[in-house]
């Protein structure tokens, strides 16, 4: 190999109920990104011993597909990264053990890498983001995150569950289908709503909770849908614009405190368009010069999701010639009991630039 070939890192994502396996150079180039999600009958979530029973059955076939769409070998992978935690446990162990055993096969090292911290790093790779406050939200996590005194801080963050859950749960309370995902379905539904319908509407300084707005929608629907006060869309158009709004305030309210005019959206709830528009009226809102990214692979053309492989190896790929390898023994994995403070100071994430 020539010796300035460039660095080349094969990354597997396999925290939820997407597996996907992810191949990116030393500058962020992505080679190849291939995945799969196991989706559930309407009504119903993701288990994790059928999530996991999926991700073994699709692992080894993405590994391939991945390989042969970026035209490389074995022989050209420097290293290889997997989603350590936080997540599910039983699908985290997928690919953990996935790298294990390739790392044996091929000779080459591991990189765990923290979930939270490849979302944010990922969309700084592609959008070109410097010193953004971050709104990350997802199916698992709802947090306004700045880098700040050398290491990502968090600012505000949900005190319950993540805001995908919530619009994940209420998806199943109207028995929407789960394909792409329940919460671009809540999304398409929303725009034919016409009528505002009151919700509670929770922010605690910088904190926001979901539970009681979840509680109270899934109280009041069914009597409300029967007696013809409202229509699915009213509720969905409702329940997305609550829960938007406090995101949006707690975000701005970090930006003040930051001293930071730039935004960045990560997370597979960053896919939705109703979300994105509002933190643009925020910018105009604000009345100065400040710039909102939301990675390409935010948006619903690229198949509703930012969960993939591309998270881990995007990176590693960078910081694999300084990040701490992790030998075959050590490669386990922090489940979703692990907040994203509590990785940090466990020492089980890779450097952070």
């Amino acid at each position: 190999m020539a010796k300035n070939k460039t660095l080349i890192a094969v990354g597997f994502e396999g925290s939820a109920n997407k597996i996907g396996v992810g191949v990116v150079a030393l500058d962020g180039t992505i080679l190849s990104n291939p995945r799969h999600t196991y989706i559930t009958p309407p009504g119903h979530g993701f288990l994790p011993r059928e999530t996991a029973h999926h991700h073994l059955r699709h692992v080894l076939p993405l590994l391939r597909s991945a390989l042969d769409d970026a035209d490389i070998t074995p022989a050209d992978v420097d290293c290889l990264c997997y989603t350590k935690g936080p997540g599910m446990g039983a699908p985290l162990q997928i690919s953990a053990v996935a790298v294990r055993a390739l790392s044996q096969l091929w000779g080459k090292p591991i990189v765990a890498v923290n979930h939270c911290v490849a979302h944010i790093e990922m969309g700084r790779v592609v959008t070109g983001a410097e010193d953004p406050v971050v709104l990350y939200v997802s199916g698992g996590n709802t947090q306004v995150i700045a880098y700040s005194e050398g290491r990502y801080r968090i600012f505000g963050e949900t005190i319950d569950i993540a805001v995908g859950n919530c619009l994940d749960r209420f998806a199943r309370v109207l028995t929407l289908s789960n394909d792409p995902s329940p919460g671009y379905n809540i999304e398409q539904l929303a725009k034919k709503g016409e009528k505002f319908i009151d919700l509670p509407y929770v922010v605690k300084g910088m904190d926001v909770s979901f539970s009681g707005i979840l509680s109270y929608i899934e109280a009041t629907a069914v009597e409300k849908l029967k007696n013809n006060e409202c229509t699915p869309a009213d509720l969905c158009y409702s329940l997305q614009e609550t829960l938007f709004a406090m995101l949006v305030e707690i975000t701005e309210r970090a930006m003040a405190h930051c001293d930071k005019t730039d935004v960045l959206i990560v997370g597979g709830v960053g896919c939705n368009e109703r979300l994105q528009e509002m933190m643009r009226n925020l910018k105009n809102d604000l009345l100065r010069k400040n710039n909102i990214y939301i990675p390409r692979h935010c948006c619903p053309q690229m198949l509703h999701s930012e969960t993939n492989g591309r998270r881990p190896a995007a990176v590693d790929s960078r910081r694999s010639t300084r990040a701490t390898f992790a030998g075959r023994k050590d490669a386990w994995v922090a489940d979703a009991h692990l907040r994203f403070g509590d990785v940090y100071r466990q020492k089980i994430n890779t450097a952070i630039v």
